[in-house]
C-alpha cells in the first residue's frame, strides 16, 4: 500500500430489515448540480451595489410626500425595512428583488430610511423591473414612473416577442 495515496472512505452498511428486498443505489451524477438561488436581490440583478445602499447622507434629502404620486402616500405606508440573509434591506416589489442596505440605520428611523433607499433607487431607474419597461411593457406609462416628473413614455408601440422558427399551431 502507498502511504502517500489518501484514504478511501468505505461505503457506509445497508440498514435493511431481514425481509426487505435490496435496493439499487443511485449513481452519483457526473453533472455538477446547477446554482441553486433562493431568493434574489438587486445586486444580483446588476452586479453591482448602488451608492444610496452604503450611504445614508446620499437618501436623507429625499422628500418621500414629494416624491410620491399624486399626494397619495399609502402604498408607501407598506414600504418597511426587512431583513434579507441578515442584511437590513427594503423589497422592490417592481423586481421581486430586496435591496439590502449596508450602512447603520437610526434607531426609530427604520421604515422612513427603507422608504428613502426605495424612491432613491426608483427614481434612478435602476430597478431590474423599470430597465425591462422599454422592452416589455403593454401600454404607455412612464418609464421611471410616477416618481421622477418628466419621465419619457414607453410603451406606446409594444410588440410581442416572436421566438425564431416558432410557427402557432393551426385550430
Amino acid at each position: 500500500m502507498n502511504d502517500n495515496a489518501p484514504a478511501r472512505a468505505e461505503p457506509a452498511p445497508s440498514r435493511q430489515a431481514d425481509n426487505a428486498p435490496a435496493r439499487a443505489e443511485p449513481a452519483p451524477s457526473r453533472q455538477a448540480e446547477p446554482q441553486k438561488i433562493q431568493s434574489l436581490d438587486a445586486e444580483f440583478l446588476s452586479g453591482h451595489r448602488f451608492r444610496y445602499q452604503e450611504d445614508i447622507s446620499l437618501v436623507e434629502g429625499i422628500d418621500l410626500e414629494g416624491a410620491t404620486p399624486g399626494q397619495d402616500i399609502n402604498w408607501l405606508e407598506d414600504v418597511e425595512l426587512l431583513e434579507e440573509e441578515g442584511t437590513p434591506a427594503v423589497f422592490d416589489r417592481y423586481s421581486n428583488s430586496f435591496l439590502k442596505i449596508y450602512f447603520p440605520i437610526p434607531e426609530g428611523r427604520e421604515n422612513e430610511i427603507a422608504r428613502k433607499v426605495l424612491i432613491a433607487h426608483l427614481q434612478a431607474g435602476n430597478s431590474y423591473g423599470i430597465k425591462l419597461k422599454e422592452k416589455h411593457c403593454k401600454f404607455p406609462q412612464p418609464e421611471l414612473g410616477p416618481w421622477v416628473e418628466g419621465s419619457r413614455t414607453v410603451g406606446e408601440s409594444w410588440q410581442p416577442a416572436v421566438l425564431e422558427g416558432w410557427e402557432a399551431p393551426l385550430h
